[in-house]
């Protein structure tokens, strides 16, 4: 597959992950769906490892690796699954997007890398406030919302921990060894968590709860995490991180077009200071500018001979 066709399958997957989450929830408790994605998910990473003749166990740091990994599926997909309840598909990926700075909180801590600058401390504190107003919108209409933001602002943190200590062990661990250990280890926890908290199979079960796991599984599960690392191996840290600013985006729209979901203008102006805030940290507009030094002389010449 062409890298091209790869980074659009994994910002078109990204951005439709959340509002296929609240649609698996539409029949199935909350616990029995990222369960049953789980569980369906586990069998199908080991065939595609069967398919591609690759050993689960190569030395015995790949376990840490894979206990880092599952780290990022349990609590944080339970979590993800249970804040769905609460809020939006599309202001869903709008949390994910302040990922990234606790991606670099915890390298700087654990792989003792800094990767602030003044442009990037301001970008964090630019995105602690568009949290305050996404809080205080849902604080003010007297909302559950309040509690889906906290999620996920948890679900980022332990997602940024596990994705530094997975980068620090997991050197030689291909795609599909790393999806398959981590959901053998994380699996047993979602089937705890599901008897503790429901523990009642569904009698009966929407096309639409059933179709949107089956996507999950297929899509988020298994070709998402595939094609991931394909793009992370492929392409420039920056061209990677842009995935961050367009999936948010995409959702929203995703969310209004399928799901009649209307944001507040409140819940607007948290989202765009989000996004501006990854816009800044991740340094779109520096690198707009470099590029634009470096070619203004070749456009220059170009008008001339034109």
């Amino acid at each position: 597959m062409q890298v091209p066709a790869a980074y659009f399958l994994v910002v078109l997957i990204w951005s439709t992950t959340p509002l296929a989450i609240h649609w698996s929830n539409s029949s199935l408790s909350f616990v029995a769906a990222i369960t049953l994605r789980m569980a369906l998910a586990l069998p199908l990473c080991f065939l595609l490892m069967k398919i591609l003749r690759e050993p689960l166990i190569r030395n015995k740091r790949d376990w840490w690796a894979y206990a880092a990994s599952a780290l990022g599926l349990f609590p944080n997909m339970l979590l993800v699954y249970w804040a769905a309840q609460f809020i939006s598909s599309g202001l869903m990926s709008v949390m994910f997007g302040i990922y990234p700075f606790f991606v670099g909180l915890f390298s700087l801590v654990i792989l003792r890398e800094n990767p602030f600058t003044v442009a990037k401390v301001l970008a964090l504190l630019l995105a602690i406030l568009g949290l305050w107003v996404l809080q205080r919108d849902s604080i003010a209409a007297g909302s559950d919302a309040v509690w889906g933001i906290a999620a996920m602002i948890l679900v980022c943190v332990v997602w940024g921990f596990s994705s530094v200590v997975v980068k620090k062990l997991a050197v030689d661990v291909s795609p599909s060894r790393m999806g398959a250990g981590s959901l053998l280890l994380s699996s047993p926890f979602f089937l705890l968590a599901w008897f503790w908290l429901d523990g009642e199979w569904p009698l009966e079960m929407q096309q639409k709860s059933l179709l949107a796991v089956v996507y999950l599984v297929l899509a988020g599960s298994l070709l998402g995490h595939v094609l991931w690392f394909y793009v992370l191996r492929a392409c420039s840290v920056t061209s990677v991180s842009l995935i961050s600013l367009i999936t948010p985006v995409m959702a929203l729209t995703w969310g209004l077009l399928f799901a009649g979901e209307i944001p507040s203008s409140q819940t607007l102006l948290g989202a765009g200071l989000i996004l501006s805030a990854l816009v800044l940290y991740q340094g779109v507009f520096a690198h707009s500018l470099r590029f634009l030094r470096r070619n203004t002389k070749l456009l220059r010449r170009f008008g001339e001979k034109v």
